[in-house]
């Protein structure tokens, strides 16, 4: 289970401000925040220029709702951006997972991209790429135990291509992208469905007319 917050207060402490350290941070988006279409473009573009000048590396997944991200870093560094993650109105429920220090960085050479753990949002490479994560799927990393969140940075890390996006264009709105998913296959049942709903409508109307 998850240290608590005065676990974590004290391993801070105890760690000198140029070790090089690994955050691993869990948190859910705010119901605004999951209705809003540019939220991801928002984070990622901040992410990048601040990690880029302060040397901070690592990545970022969401899914289902939830942020799992790992910083790699000097340890003041990653102080610095871990509070002003935590005091960022866009997400809740923020709870540190892993907290260590590390002799060599994990995601070197990510720096800090965006990886979106939602199956029907990837692209059929993806999906047979990314085969390993299906225990972790559907993604709910909030109280995962340090084993579990290392086994799933491993996984992660072999990758040669982040799962992303099918197709061009289309939005990171959750409600969006997920209607998108649902009517586009199915446009046929939803229209006999339509009808029928109207149908009944109407019967019930002229039975109590």
């Amino acid at each position: 289970m998850p240290s608590s917050h005065n676990d974590r207060v004290s391993e801070w402490d105890e760690i000198e401000d140029s070790a090089l350290v690994q955050l691993v941070y869990v948190s859910s988006l705010t119901l605004v925040s999951r209705l809003s279409a540019s939220i991801f473009d928002e984070v990622e573009c901040h992410a990048r220029n601040y990690n880029q000048q302060h040397g901070i590396t690592g990545t970022l997944c969401y899914g289902s709702g939830h942020f799992l991200q790992c910083i790699e870093g000097e340890k003041a560094h990653v102080f610095a951006l871990k509070q002003r993650i935590f005091a960022d109105k866009r997400h809740k429920n923020t709870e540190i997972l892993l907290l260590q220090t590390i002799e060599h960085r994990r995601f070197a050479d990510w720096r800090m991209r965006l990886l979106f753990l939602e199956r029907w949002l990837w692209s059929p490479a993806s999906k047979k790429q990314a085969a390993q994560l299906s225990p972790y799927l559907p993604f709910a990393p909030h109280n995962w135990s340090p084993d579990r969140t290392e086994n799933f940075l491993q996984i992660i890390k072999t990758f040669d291509t982040p799962p992303h996006i099918k197709a061009a264009g289309i939005t990171y709105n959750a409600l969006g992208n997920m209607f998108r998913h649902i009517a586009a296959p199915h446009q046929a049942f939803l229209i006999v469905q339509g009808f029928l709903s109207v149908l009944l409508v109407v019967a019930l109307v002229l039975l109590f007319l």
